[in-house]
């Protein structure tokens, strides 16, 4: 360093020389060993402190004897934890192999057969099963199938057992039960928790432990048998009642007790009330020891009404029980029903019909005047009640009937009607020119009634009819306007000379059954252009649904003639031709016809819209103030109220479901129905349906049976919709077939979808109705119940909507047949599906 920059440092020489002895001193310090006496230690540092430091030095001194230390306490600590955790590791070693150990008796405890546990150790993770169960149990092997206690265990027992383990888990309450397997094997649960884990043991019992576990559950099986019959009969309008071996009132159930002005059993036992009088539970008391049983008619009074049971009286083991049904009603309804029918006999003896009933055993219970007026039979002879054959015999005799050439088979078969179980037609030709039409309908208990119907005024009619056929025919051969009637085939059927004057077709018109393609293709021959008639020919001929008049003109040469095409019944068609090249007014006055035509078609559909909507609030109020007015809290109500309240109800009901069904098919028309798909399990679905109307087939003593194949599964479809389907074809095929038949309701599985079938043994439908089935307020033949005609229609659009089809096989000797046929995936539930 240059001479001028030392001066500017005082003591810089001194500074570094200060240092370099520090470092020496510190360094002879930590490298000469500690002297070991005091007096040495103190000449030690008077040594040390001999040097001359300044205050940088001492600085550095104190801050390397800091670092120092900190290094020597840190290597000495280090050294310490380094030795108290290989004891700690040497500890924990011995404890890891005694738990093994212990782990490994505990496995070889539980793993052992007649036991199994599942552990669970944490909420979020899979449970832990260990061990065996006896294979005599039932219990599966599989771990998956092994949770699933509803597969192994009695439903009960695993409603039970699911119970339990889930308040083992959420709430730590243990549990100790015994269930039972679906093999009829009694197994011990134990449930228990350890800290987080909750842990459910199995055990299969033996010996006694088992005898003693199905002994208890066959006890709660009784128990539950029994609480289940006493709930069935406190259901039951019926008073019942059980007695023990000494004649005393045990248990009876909710009718007893309240006829007897009591709430309950208790109750009733408790006052020791009877239901009858003294002297009539002597006479049943008296039965039960002659005979064990006691079945009569006794009456009591209940509520200040005199009232007649029909008693049932059993001895038992226990003692004795009895059954009392209320037939005063029925009493009531007899007598009605025999005041019913004599005034239909006072009515049908009114009638201008002949009408005879024979019973049962072929002889006469009943006739009216007509039937004596047209035979002209003495009553003396009809008060001697004849059977059917000797009333034929005697008509035979006063030559009222032709001679038969073979008298016996003929009476045979007209007495074969009996043995007929659907009503039988005959017409009769009598010798006095008369025309009778007779019917035989059979009694559903045996017997026949005869309907004899006179004729000859209808056969006159209908010569009448023929000729007023003829003169109407005879009119339209005169008509200025050309008229032609085709067949559904395209064949002409009726024609007027009007028509082959138009079109020029006089030869052709010669030959019979001409086709509508002839008279096109000689059209075009003369004409140059058949469009027209190939345009009829499509009218004519076509398979569309929704037939509908339709208008035009067309010129023919110098003439303008005006066409209209009306379709008629049995699916003929009628062209009228009119020459309008010079009556431009009979021109305007058809197209305001045609306009006021589409007019009312629409209004009609708004009308029935407006109407539809307009209607449903106050069918609301309707419901809902009868349902207040049902209410016991509104007041009370006489019997008369009540029956009328329920007309009100019913009707009500059967409207609302009216304006439903007109409104969907005004949905429908319009194109804005919408369906829900969803995946549809279609046996429970089924049987739902079958459910809901058992009543209704009950009514008529019909027995509904369902079938489902076993791999019918599920399909996707609007899941009200379909039952809405299910419900209006079952409901029909109750209101048609015959009583005491059998509706079968039955579904298979297609390749690519399902088809559903309902049959009965009805009469079936006319091949004209079938046409027209599923149109809309058609009602056909009437059934028992007769509907806005609504319900076919519905269905019908309903499964077109699911890209369904659906048709009618119809015959009298098979009945009629429903087949639905549905696709698996509608294409508008293929987005619902995947």
């Amino acid at each position: 360093m240059p001479e001028s920059q030392s001066a500017r440092r005082p003591g810089g020489s001194v500074f570094r020389s200060g240092r370099l002895a520090l470092l020496g001193a510190s360094t002879a310090l930590f490298a000469v060993p500690a002297p070991a006496s005091a007096q040495d230690q103190i000449s030690f540092l008077d040594a040390v402190l001999s040097y001359h430091l300044g205050t940088p030095e001492v600085v550095q001194f104190a801050l390397f004897t800091g670092a120092m230390t900190a290094a020597l306490a840190s290597a000495l600590w280090l050294i310490r934890e380094r030795g108290r955790t290989a004891r700690q590791n040497t500890t924990l070693r011995a404890r890891v192999s005694a738990l093994n150990a212990q782990v490994a008796k505990l496995e070889a405890l539980a793993t052992t057969e007649g036991q199994r546990a599942i552990i669970w150790e944490d909420r979020e993770q899979k449970p832990v099963i260990i061990g065996t169960l006896d294979p005599a149990s039932g219990a599966p092997a599989e771990r998956s199938a092994f949770l699933a206690f509803g597969r192994w265990l009695e439903p009960r027992s695993a409603a039970r057992i699911d119970h339990l383990v889930a308040e083992l888990r959420d709430e730590a309450r243990p549990f100790n039960d015994t269930v039972e397997t679906r093999h009829g094997v009694p197994i011990e649960v134990t449930g228990r928790t350890n800290g987080s884990s909750a842990v459910v043991r199995f055990e299969s019992l033996t010996g006694e432990r088992a005898e003693h576990a199905r002994l208890a559950l066959e006890h709660n099986r009784v128990v539950d048998t029994l609480e289940t019959l006493q709930a069935l009969l406190d259901s039951l309008d019926a008073p019942f009642w059980l007695r023990n071996a000494d004649g005393a009132l045990a248990w009876v159930n909710r009718a007893f007790a309240e006829a007897t002005g009591h709430a309950n059993s208790a109750d009733t036992i408790a006052a020791n009330v009877e239901l009858f009088g003294n002297q009539a539970l002597k006479t049943i008391s008296t039965g039960l020891e002659a005979d064990g049983e006691y079945r009569a008619s006794v009456s009591t009074v209940v509520g200040g009404d005199r009232l007649v049971y029909d008693v049932a009286d059993a001895k038992g083991p226990y003692g004795s029980a009895g059954l009392a049904v209320d037939k005063t009603d029925y009493d009531a309804m007899r007598s009605e029903l025999n005041r019913t029918i004599r005034s239909h006999e006072e009515t049908l003896d009114r009638l201008t019909t002949a009408v005879a009933m024979f019973d049962e055993n072929a002889r006469l219970r009943f006739h009216n005047q007509a039937f004596q007026k047209m035979w002209d039979l003495d009553q003396g002879f009809l008060d001697s009640k004849p059977d059917n054959a000797m009333f034929l015999d005697r008509l035979r005799a006063d030559g009222r009937l032709e001679e038969k050439p073979e008298w016996r088979r003929w009476k045979e078969g007209i007495l074969a009607a009996y043995r007929a179980v659907e009503p039988q037609e005959d017409v009769w030709y009598l010798p006095d020119g008369q025309t009778i039409r007779v019917v035989a309908n059979p009694h559903p208990k045996g017997g026949l009634t005869w309907v004899f119907e006179n004729l000859t005024e209808q056969i006159d009619l209908e010569s009448r009819y023929k000729t007023l056929m003829r003169v109407q025919g005879e009119t339209l051969d005169h008509l200025a306007e050309g008229v032609a009637v085709f067949g559904q085939d395209g064949k002409l059927r009726l024609s007027n000379p009007a028509f082959a004057r138009f079109w020029g077709i006089e030869e052709l018109l010669e030959k019979e059954s001409v086709h509508i393609r002839e008279i096109a293709e000689s059209c075009r021959q003369r004409l140059g252009d058949a469009e027209p008639w190939r345009q009829f020919a499509g009218m004519v001929t076509g398979f569309s649904d929704d037939r509908a008049d339709e208008t035009g003109r067309w010129a023919v040469g110098d003439t303008i003639l005006s066409w209209m095409v009306v379709p008629l019944p049995n699916g003929q068609t009628m062209i009228t031709f009119v020459d309008v090249t010079a009556t431009e007014e009979v021109e305007r006055a058809l197209r305001e016809r045609n306009e006021a035509l589409v007019s009312t078609a629409l209004l009609r559909t708004r009308f029935i819209r407006h109407v539809s909507y307009e209607l449903r609030t106050p069918l609301t109020n309707i419901s809902g103030f009868t349902t207040l007015l049902q209410n016991p809290s509104t007041g009370p109500l006489n019997e008369k109220q009540q029956d009328y309240l329920g007309y009100i109800a019913s009707s009500s009901e059967a409207l609302k479901l009216i304006v439903d069904d007109i409104l969907d098919l005004a949905t429908i028309d319009a194109g804005i129905m919408e369906l829900d798909f969803a995946e549809v399990e279609i046996e429970p679905m089924m049987r739902e349906v079958a459910a809901g109307l058992a009543s209704r087939f009950g009514e008529h003593n019909l027995d509904l049976v369902v079938r489902v194949a076993p791999d019918t599964g599920a399909i996707f479809a609007d899941a009200d919709r379909l039952r809405q389907i299910m419900f209006n074809v079952l409901a029909n095929a109750a209101d048609f077939a015959p009583e005491g038949s059998t509706v079968t309701f039955t579904c298979e599985r297609l390749q690519d979808g399902v088809v559903f079938k309902v049959r009965d043994r009805g009469p079936g439908i006319p091949a004209e109705a079938l046409k027209e089935i599923f149109d809309p307020f058609e009602t056909g033949k009437p059934g028992r119940k007769r509907g806005a005609g609504l319900g076919l229609s519905l269905v019908k659009s309903f499964v077109s909507l699911h890209q369904g089809e659906v048709s009618i096989d119809s015959s009298p000797e098979r009945g009629t047949e429903v087949i639905l046929q549905f696709p698996q995936v509608p294409p508008g539930a293929r987005v619902a599906a995947e």
